[in-house]
């Protein structure tokens, strides 16, 4: 048997700058480029790009009548089985391009969610998606039934047709539903580890960034993860959290997230909240900006913008620049929240584990104790609140661990190496 190979969808890209649109909400060749990118990460290929000025979008079909002409000859030159613009879309001007134009018409929401469902591989991530895919398709029904409207008045097609969307429509509302309390249990279960983490006593550091950042490859580099880290958008949908031994008496979790892009569907943000969600309880963020892209500065405030949606804004952060092996400025970004680093090189690492460390640092020392058998409660509460390295049963019971500054304190008459108590430790 002959495998049949999936054919490559072929697209015509349009963007429109109109004066009454904000700088989010317009597209430039900036953003037009980065599309041709997301349509490449989906598997598709362009074809041809219209980019458009005028004064306000045309509300039946966003671009005027004279653009959708000649976008429906570069559809016909270019044999395009789709139209992606880069624009959000309404449901209405969505269907009548589709009708004027003869193939499927998507906007750049819904490119991304095509990506995010292509990506999507734990439980989790695939119920995020599904999410933001329902709540997008909601509005957008009743274009999905224009074969009936152009019947309009038939007999036998007035009651079903209606009845058909509506039935339609509470289904995808029961599906919505059933999703939210799905990932509500995501987040309940989130609480849970997150709550036995602060009792523990163990920060949290969240990596953060634009799309292809290097943000992986960081993790990667930090702790052995071994995710795949290619050079493609949106690579990491699946958040992946590892331990960190930032120093003898550090240990950190590093979490991966989603990366963030610009005109990120509104849909997506709020489906993702049950994994973004933890950029609010980090202790500490890393904000990977790639420096190698002349256009960091914006995607920095992409990224920042979304930080603050999010609540994270009050996190500590560090400013990691990546990729400065490509850096081609006179000098690298550098100060007191900022690291710059090659994540692929290894470059400048030992000076980010050192800046984590100094702002983790909880004041925890490695002590020796000489516990008598009679205070076995004791070494109770150590294998409780602290981390107990080595037990030997001697004379006494003596202890390795890494004690907390609560514990020290409690623990001082035991301690034989390791820590001198301050005098206030031993004053009345």
């Amino acid at each position: 048997m002959t495998e049949h190979k999936q054919a490559i969808n072929r697209a015509v890209l349009v963007g429109l700058s109109a004066h009454c649109l904000t700088a989010r909400e317009n597209a430039d060749e900036s953003t037009m480029e980065e599309l041709e990118d997301l349509l490449e990460t989906a598997g598709g290929r362009c074809v041809g790009a219209v980019l458009q000025s005028r004064d306000t979008p045309d509300p039946r079909t966003f671009i005027g009548e004279g653009k959708v002409a000649e976008v429906k000859e570069l559809v016909a030159n270019g044999g395009a089985d789709m139209v992606i613009f880069d624009n959000a879309l309404s449901p209405s001007q969505q269907r009548v391009l589709s009708e004027e134009l003869g193939v499927q018409v998507l906007d750049r929401s819904a490119l991304i969610l095509d990506i995010f469902a292509q990506r999507a591989r734990t439980k989790e991530g695939r119920l995020q998606v599904e999410l933001a895919q329902y709540q997008y398709l909601l509005p957008r029904l009743l274009g999905m039934w224009t074969h009936l409207e152009r019947q309009e008045g038939a007999i036998g097609t007035r009651g079903p047709g209606e009845t058909q969307l509506e039935t339609d429509r509470r289904h995808i509302r029961r599906k919505i539903s059933k999703l939210k309390e799905e990932l509500e249990e995501v987040r309940r279960v989130r609480g849970v580890q997150r709550e036995r983490r602060i009792k523990n006593e163990v920060p949290v550091v969240a990596i953060v960034g634009y799309t292809n950042a290097g943000k992986s490859t960081l993790l990667n580099k930090l702790t052995g993860a071994e995710i795949p880290a290619n050079n493609r958008l949106f690579d990491t949908l699946d958040t992946t959290t590892r331990t960190l031994e930032i120093s003898d008496t550090c240990t950190v979790l590093l979490s991966d997230t989603v990366g963030f892009i610009r005109k990120l569907p509104h849909h997506l943000v709020e489906a993702f909240k049950a994994t973004l969600e933890e950029l609010s309880y980090a202790d500490l963020l890393l904000h990977v900006i790639d420096v190698s892209n002349p256009e960091w500065r914006e995607q920095a405030e992409v990224v920042d913008r979304l930080i603050q949606e999010l609540g994270a804004a009050e996190t500590p952060r560090i400013e990691v620049f990546n990729k400065c092996d490509r850096y081609t400025g006179d000098i690298v970004p550098h100060g007191a929240d900022i690291a710059s680093i090659s994540a692929k090189t290894g470059e400048g690492l030992d000076h980010l584990l050192e800046m984590i460390g100094q702002r983790l640092d909880t004041g925890s020392c490695r002590v020796v104790l000489h516990l008598p058998y009679d205070q076995g409660g004791q070494l109770d509460v150590l294998y409780r609140d602290a981390k107990v390295e080595r037990v030997e049963y001697g004379e006494t019971v003596e202890v390795t661990a890494v004690l907390p500054p609560i514990l020290l304190g409690r623990m001082k008459d035991y301690i034989v190496d390791g820590w001198t108590p301050p005098k206030e430790f031993w004053e009345e």
